[in-house]
């Protein structure tokens, strides 16, 4: 059988449906550009909901077309590009690789990289680098720059930090209603968030089953089925695809199929996914019987700080709900709020080990996992082990020594279970 058409049966529908889901996704972009649509670009944590509030913005998101070059394996080449033009290897690597593919319009993307846009839109919390980054392309481009200022959260969010949000989305709503021309309508911005709110209950479920021993997933299973979060928010076919990959791995469990059979160890992930190396990392634990079964990259989505319980949408103020899970993501959290939500997460999941992925290209996500894997070691006794990834730079990664490491972290756990 070619190698293409095993790959294609081995597929799940969910699998199948990304695939042409994530594709139409970045056509129609294009496309709705081509026809005069007021493009957006956003960072991953900018609220997309509330484009969907007019009748015709669109948005792409220079980190998801990234993660995506990466995983489609010329990630190394668009980061070649941007070093060339003078951009240090130090840089995030989604960074050189947006900037170098853009360099040349995308001629090396797999999605023929994304249309000029009209606005950049970027937030201060979740990467320190991405408002410098953003202002490459404000400056080569000459398009305006809207910064969204979210203060960080060592604590819960307070009412006036909410407050502060919610006045500058009201500024950016303003600001493409007098660039575009067109009237934000406050009731299909509310259809949107309660769109995500939906989708996000059977994304939350969909994670549920890697309680079952054996897992139902594996965290690579979960890495790939987040790209709807980033590019399709707000969307029907948001909650219809997450609603068919939740059904699907809960009939796979009843069924008896499980991405490790075998399962012996039970792994946590911290921070953002080697994109370059999904595959390969997955089969090669699924060998030693190890599978990764969660992450605090996905684990977060739905939630707010210091927990990752599904955070739900009342189906009142959209602007409040969506300042309200600003910080979501791992990197704005103090090391009190990182520590409480892992140490649910880990305890819920029965997890034997942690993998801490020092991450390059993510300084704000890796800064803490020192001190973060000091406290779950010392205090909640949970074997660990840290390993130098990149994201998204292949050159970065050596897989020799991350599994010497991940081998001794199993032996660590042996040793544990037989004291």
């Amino acid at each position: 059988m070619p190698e293409k058409l095993k790959t294609e049966k081995l597929k799940t529908n969910a699998g199948r449906h990304l695939s042409k889901m994530v594709g139409d996704t970045y056509m129609d972009l294009h496309a709705k550009s081509a026809q005069g649509a007021f493009v957006v670009w956003i960072a991953i944590n900018v609220p997309a909901e509330l484009f969907l509030g007019f009748e015709n913005v669109v948005y792409g998101v220079p980190e998801s077309h990234a993660a995506l070059t990466a995983a489609k394996g010329v990630g190394v080449l668009q980061c070649e590009k941007a070093e060339h033009m003078g951009y240090s290897m130090d840089l995030c690597s989604y960074a050189r690789i947006d900037i170098g593919s853009v360099s040349d319009g995308g001629k090396d993307s797999p999605t023929f990289g994304l249309p000029k846009p009209d606005l950049l839109v970027s937030d201060n919390n979740n990467c320190s680098l991405l408002v410098k980054w953003f202002d490459v392309h404000h400056r080569r481009m000459g398009v305006p720059h809207f910064v969204i200022d979210v203060p960080f959260c060592y604590e819960p969010q307070k009412d006036k930090d909410r407050k502060y949000i919610i006045q500058q989305f009201n500024d950016l709503i303003r600001t493409i209603e007098e660039m575009s021309g067109q009237k934000f309508d406050m009731d299909k911005a509310l259809a949107a968030v309660s769109n995500t709110s939906e989708g996000i209950v059977h994304w939350k479920r969909f994670l549920s089953f890697a309680e079952n021993r054996p897992s139902g997933i594996t965290a690579f299973d979960s890495f790939v089925q987040m790209a709807p979060f980033l590019v399709a928010r707000g969307t029907s076919q948001f909650v219809d695809h997450y609603k068919l990959l939740a059904q699907e791995t809960e009939q796979r469990v009843r069924d008896g199929q499980f991405p490790v059979p075998g399962e012996k160890y039970r792994l946590f992930w911290d921070n953002i996914a080697p994109w370059h190396q999904l595959r390969d990392m997955s089969g090669s634990l699924a060998k030693l019987g190890a599978n990764i079964v969660g992450a605090t990259y996905t684990s977060c989505i739905g939630t707010v700080e210091g927990s990752f319980d599904f955070y739900a949408f009342d189906g009142d103020d959209p602007l409040e709900y969506c300042a309200r899970t600003q910080n979501c993501y791992i990197c704005p959290h103090g090391m009190n709020l990182r520590g409480k939500s892992m140490q649910a997460v880990v305890e819920k999941l029965n997890i034997d080990g942690i993998v801490f992925a020092s991450n390059r290209s993510c300084k704000p996500y890796s800064v803490t996992q020192l001190d973060q894997q000091k406290l779950m070691t010392d205090q909640f006794g949970v074997p660990s082990v840290m390993i130098d990834v990149d994201h998204a730079d292949a050159r970065k990664y050596s897989k020799e020594s991350t599994f010497t490491r991940l081998e001794a972290l199993l032996e660590n756990i042996e040793a544990k279970r037989a004291a």
